[in-house]
């Protein structure tokens, strides 16, 4: 059985992290009998040189068609001020294939705890997930923009709440079962409504969760105070923008950070760095973040949970030793990582 890879490289060092992840997945195709089928389609900026669209009809249809879409990176100052913009691609992409959830795991690695920002001892034992609600929220809602006055809309409804909630319970039972939501119920209407619809789901459908809540001020100070405490950490659109940047950073570098976009077809799969144009074209790239976003494709859309498994830990065995990437204070280049994680799949 063949299963379609629709491959989006992007912008800046995005096809150079891409071709790094599709080194990998071949050879877990080689060793785990996959069927993976791979095709390339433009997206972002060069999509908007070439097709004067961020997301051309073609790479719709593709997307649309495919099992999963790997995605590079999108964005530069090329494009910086535009009437068209890369970023305005992604957000078509997420609508077009309903991805209202997005999973980003944050672990800390053995051995690199001297990276992280916090004191060794404080982020010793980080391994969190970040559910992130994507579709709905400030980000979506009604807005007018003036000179002197400007509106956006903050607008959930119960279903939204509850279709992402799922994910982040279920998500929770796989792991320590132990969920924490993040909202600003104090303040405002629509985190009432998120909190209610949690609390209601936890009593009808998941009381084998311990559930948590945390106004989002209060999160952003403990995941630097406490970040090994948590393990599911649910929250909507603004909030999980904000909180997953700031808990990327904790595990040393945001080139190991990968991310899943799900919903109710075709994932996204992407590493949570941008395009990096200072670099691109250098082969100084991570591609560990991409190649960790392939592992959670293979588990989470392909259903192959032991080739996901077996990346996974090529990439520890990996970090455990010298041959690190600049943003990890080795020399080994793009291209030589992601052969090298290649080789221990092999092995």
């Amino acid at each position: 059985m063949s299963r379609k890879i629709v491959c989006l490289p992007g912008d800046g060092i995005g096809p150079e992290v891409l071709d790094g992840a599709r080194t990998v997945l071949e050879a877990a195709d080689e060793r785990f009998g996959l069927g993976l089928s791979f095709e390339s389609q433009d997206f972002g900026g060069i999509a908007i040189d070439k097709h004067g669209d961020p997301f051309p009809d073609s790479t719709r249809a593709a997307c649309q068609g495919a099992d999963a879409v790997l995605l590079g990176a999108v964005g530069g100052p090329k494009w910086e001020g535009g009437e068209v913009r890369p970023e305005q691609g992604l957000l078509a992409l997420r609508k077009t294939l309903g991805t209202f959830a997005n999973l980003r795991p944050i672990t800390l690695f053995e051995g690199l705890e001297h990276l992280s920002p916090l004191k060794e001892d404080r982020a010793a034992g980080i391994d969190l997930l970040i559910v992130r609600e994507l579709t709905g929220g400030i980000y979506f809602g009604k807005r007018q923009e003036g000179e002197t006055h400007a509106t956006d809309e903050c607008a959930y409804s119960a279903e939204e709440v509850e279709r992402v909630a799922r994910i982040a319970f279920k998500a929770a039972q796989g792991r320590s079962g132990r969920l924490t939501s993040v909202d600003k119920a104090n303040v405002l209407a629509s985190s009432r409504l998120w909190r209610r619809v949690v609390v209601r789901m936890q009593a009808e459908e998941f009381p084998d969760v311990t559930l948590d809540h945390m106004l989002v001020d209060a999160m952003a100070m403990k995941l630097i105070e406490a970040p090994a405490w948590f393990d599911v950490i649910l929250t909507e659109n603004m909030f999980g923008d904000i909180l997953s940047d700031e808990a990327s950073v904790l595990a040393g570098s945001i080139g190991l950070a990968p991310s899943a976009s799900l919903g109710d077809g075709v994932g996204i799969y992407e590493p949570i760095h941008g395009s990096a144009p200072d670099i691109a074209g250098q082969g100084k790239a991570n591609p560990l973040g991409m190649i960790l976003s392939a592992a959670m494709m293979l588990r989470h859309s392909l259903d192959a949970a032991d080739a996901a498994d077996a990346i996974e830990a090529a990439v520890q065995a990996h970090l455990a030793s010298s041959a690190r990437t600049a943003d990890l204070g080795g020399t080994a280049g793009t291209g030589e990582t992601a052969e090298a994680v290649a080789a221990r799949l092999s092995e």
